[in-house]
């Protein structure tokens, strides 16, 4: 049996080789995305999918200069930079939110670290929204163990901090933090009894050594992430990863599998970069593992496909929206007829949470 074979065939793991990987990833497509269904199976309902919303509570003006960002103040994208949302404004949206079907409602500032001034109103932000009976994931740059453990605190659930890609290219990607500035944010997220949303993002130009290394990074980490968001570059004018090519979606998908076959407990999530995808290819990455979306018509700044869209996707698919774990056992509320006539019922709330989130 080769290493690929056996990779399939095992408990989790933390001690993964890139020649494993690479096995992986050489395998003949149809092979692999069968592999990866089979460790899906294993592990969750294949036809669930866990819906999430983000929302930008701070947009623009980071001073950070990841080369894909059209929120860094170093590039000219034309963004619009907004302060720290109120409290108030937030619950709204994560109110509008729940009502559209989400289960976990994800708050994203343009920070570098959030500064101490700035911890009381997003604690708040957490409790209430906590209060709700959603999820909570926020993502505000580098922690120190202290802002995680007030986090924790507050009740947060998920802390969103992508590697990116793999540590060799990671400086040419981003040069004013290191990878172990971000490992070590992740790391007191940990210690602080967070769930840990980490992934990266393809089409950066990157190479499958790149890829290998970014999967390998994640699935090495002390425990898999619970959330791992697989983003394909969205374009933006202005930032130096502007004029990419175009990346492969048999190259995507592949990345979707391998996620899936080394992190088998973790949700694998179709990320930033759906908007481009048709719905077959959005539907091999379903089957190749991926069991998490962002729901709404805006991911922080970059489009999302229409909710209704969504819904219609998943009809035609069989597949249903997971159930938050407080509402398990409550199949009707979280059926797809269900959320389909809650979206037609509120439009009024819609309207008033994608207006916010643009």
């Amino acid at each position: 049996m080769s290493k690929a074979t056996a990779a399939t065939t095992t408990s989790l793991r933390h001690n993964w080789e890139r020649e494993e990987l690479r096995q992986l990833f050489e395998l003949p497509f149809n092979e692999l995305l069968f592999r990866a269904q089979s460790v899906h199976r294993a592990n969750f309902d294949p036809n669930e999918v866990q819906v999430s919303t983000l929302l930008s509570i701070k947009t623009g003006a980071c001073p950070e200069d990841c080369a894909y960002c059209p929120q860094s103040t170093r590039y000219d994208t034309g963004l619009t930079a907004e302060q720290l949302m109120e409290v108030e404004a937030v619950l709204e949206q994560a109110r509008a939110a729940k009502q559209c079907g989400s289960t976990r409602f994800c708050m994203g500032a343009a920070w570098r670290s959030p500064k101490d001034r700035d911890m009381p109103a997003v604690l708040a932000m957490v409790e209430g929204v906590k209060a709700m009976g959603l999820e909570t994931c926020m993502t505000l740059g580098m922690l120190k163990a202290e802002q995680a453990e007030a986090l924790g605190e507050a009740g947060l659930d998920y802390y969103n901090h992508n590697l990116d890609t793999s540590p060799e290219y990671y400086r040419d990607i981003i040069t004013t933090r290191t990878y172990q500035d971000r490992l070590d944010t992740l790391a007191h997220v940990r210690e602080a009894g967070i769930n840990v949303c980490a992934g990266g993002i393809v089409g950066m130009g990157e190479t499958l050594d790149d890829r290998i290394g970014l999967l390998q990074a994640l699935a090495n980490l002390p425990e898999h992430p619970q959330s791992v968001p697989i983003n394909q570059l969205v374009r933006v004018e202005g930032t130096p990863l502007a004029d990419t090519q175009d990346f492969d979606a048999f190259d995507f998908l592949r990345t979707i599998a391998v996620a899936r076959i080394v992190m088998p407990r973790s949700h694998v999530r179709l990320s930033a970069g759906r908007e481009a995808m048709n719905e077959q290819t959005q539907a091999l990455a379903f089957f190749a593992g991926a069991n998490s979306i962002f729901y709404g018509e805006k991911l922080l700044t970059t489009p999302n496909p229409d909710t209704n869209a969504d819904l219609q996707l998943f009809d035609r698919l069989g597949i249903k929206p997971q159930a938050a774990a407080s509402d398990a056992t409550d199949d009707a509320a979280f059926s797809l007829p269900a959320q389909a006539a809650k979206a037609q019922t509120k439009q009024q709330a819609k309207a008033t949470f994608y207006n916010a989130a643009s």
